[in-house]
């Protein structure tokens, strides 16, 4: 199942070339993550009041080509594996039909006190 989370590019995304400084698609992929776990109906606040929050262990990120500003872009999340401790996902950006960039998220949960891991949340488990 597919996710997709529209994103504007805005000035302040954009670097002194006019066109989205790399970190930004780290926070644009973020924000596409955060909206899949809200439509899967996983209440974040409520895991971390629980002491459970989630954590990017790894990314393996393509910059493919370039976004610019006031483009149209779709952020599309999709799951590759999830096992009973760990999650991975594939994130790519687009515009049009276009990809600018790919990203492979590997996502652990962890106890918010300790940061040590913790099984995921049976909730997102269940919803994928």
């Amino acid at each position: 199942m597919s996710h997709i989370f529209p994103v504007t590019v805005n000035y302040e995304d954009t670097d002194m070339g006019g066109i989205v400084y790399h970190a930004n698609y780290l926070k644009f992929i973020e924000r596409a993550r955060s909206a899949w776990v809200r439509g899967l109906g996983v209440d974040q606040n409520a895991l971390r009041d629980r002491g459970t929050v989630f954590a990017v262990r790894r990314i393996v990120a393509d910059f493919i080509a370039p976004a610019r500003l006031d483009d149209a872009l779709e952020v599309t999340t999709e799951v590759q594996t999830c096992t009973g401790v760990r999650i991975v996902l594939d994130q790519t950006v687009r515009h049009g039909e276009t990809v600018l960039f790919r990203a492979e998220v590997e996502m652990v949960a962890i106890d918010h006190t300790t940061g040590a891991v913790q099984r995921l949340p049976r909730a997102l488990r269940a919803a994928i």
